[in-house]
């Protein structure tokens, strides 16, 4: 084994601690939307158009730190965002009381988290390349074994303490983490981000060459907008609309991130068997059925039988947690093999199109309950997983 091997090895243990740790700190308030969202005063709505600060800050940061990152490397960037993530997540902690400060605390945390995101993928991309093996879905498995992890510790002192104090420990924690981590992943010679001779930190937007990004970009729309939708919205869909109670109404998504870690560490045998396009075709359209069945069936039955409503509405979630587990991954590893496009770049491109909509799908599921009703709103997201699953075409050779 060759000295970069052994680096790269020594890099993979760290890209699927940050991975994990990304996993506690992005899904760290979520359990405790509901009681924040009572404390801030503000309805369905305004809770949605309140997640639109997040939305602008993804379009934002990926577009910029995709640039950074392959001008100057992913691990300098990750010196200042591996900080940045767990502050925002403090920032969030300390403003349960005022929507202006909450908005601009949700901008922060966004920005560090797609940065973040993006730069621990072009390390992945690289670790894959330097060792000849997949590891992808693996990787994108921590980020939901982390949050699972965030998930169910904020359920379980839900009625212990306060989701200030709450966000704040994970903070402190994300923070003591990624100081010891951040020395062991590769170095910015070692991470391919400069590309080939082709390759340009600026590529057209709508250039016919890059189109494929396009596809790829919707594609993670139709898988990332779902995960985004159950990570905000279903505690509030399980308290407000089936009266289910504080602690139990994170099961939800509880339930969706374990059927997500499941599928996406055992994701890199799924793709070497089925391929990227039968993968992402099963998984999407699997996903988005079983959700909508879920919901279509366990809202209405919970007026009478709130358990059994609860069992049935959880297996659709952990139906759509299989489903889109390997999909992300799948689309990672296929635009970051495209010629003549440094990973970086391509990744920013189809990261800026999916985070978007990760962030944005929230906040338009929250006007369409404000307009309608939740359950009702919920089915946006179920059709664009469906849709996901009908783009798979576009991952053929």
């Amino acid at each position: 084994m060759s000295t970069l091997q052994v680096r790269a090895t020594h890099a993979r243990n760290s890209i699927w601690a940050l991975f994990f740790t990304l996993g506690v700190l992005a899904m760290a308030w979520v359990p405790r939307i509901p009681e924040i969202k009572l404390s801030l005063g503000i309805n369905n709505g305004q809770f949605g158009l309140l997640l639109l600060t997040s939305s602008t800050a993804s379009i934002f940061g990926t577009q910029f730190v995709g640039r950074l990152v392959h001008r100057f490397g992913s691990k300098s960037i990750l010196r200042f965002v591996t900080i940045g993530l767990p502050v925002g997540v403090a920032l969030i902690s300390r403003s349960t009381h005022s929507v202006i400060a909450m908005g601009f605390s949700l901008f922060f945390m966004a920005f560090n988290l797609v940065s973040m995101d993006l730069s621990i993928n072009v390390q992945a991309v690289a670790i894959e390349n330097h060792l000849g093996r997949r590891y992808m879905s693996s990787f994108h498995g921590m980020w939901s074994v982390g949050a699972l992890t965030s998930t169910l510790f904020g359920g379980a002192v839900a009625h212990f303490i306060s989701p200030e104090t709450n966000l704040l420990l994970i903070a402190v924690a994300g923070v003591i983490a990624h100081l010891y981590i951040l020395r062991f992943v590769l170095g910015n010679n070692e991470d391919g981000h400069e590309g080939d001779d082709e390759a340009t930190s600026k590529i057209s937007l709508f250039s016919k060459k890059y189109f494929i990004l396009w596809l790829f970009g919707f594609g993670m729309i139709g898988a990332l907008l779902p995960e985004g939708a159950v990570s905000d919205w279903s505690a509030l869909l399980l308290k407000e609309n089936m009266g289910i109670g504080k602690g139990l109404n994170a099961t939800g998504f509880g339930c969706f991130a374990l059927a997500m870690v499941a599928s996406r560490l055992t994701g890199d045998k799924i793709l070497t068997a089925l391929g990227p396009e039968k993968t992402v075709k099963l998984g999407g359209y699997i996903g988005g059925l079983g959700m909508g069945i879920g919901i279509a069936i366990g809202v209405p039955l919970s007026h009478h039988h709130p358990m059994p409503a609860l069992i049935i509405v959880n297996l659709g979630f952990i139906l759509a947690g299989l489903g889109i587990g390997p999909m992300i991954p799948a689309m990672v590893v296929a635009a970051a093999a495209i010629p003549g496009i440094a990973p970086s770049v391509a990744l920013s491109r189809i990261t800026i199109i999916g985070m978007a909509a990760y962030f944005v799908g929230p906040s338009l599921i929250g006007g369409l309950a404000q307009w309608f009703n939740l359950p009702l709103a919920m089915f946006f997201p179920v059709a664009t997983l469906i849709f996901a699953g009908w783009l798979s075409r576009s991952l053929k050779d």
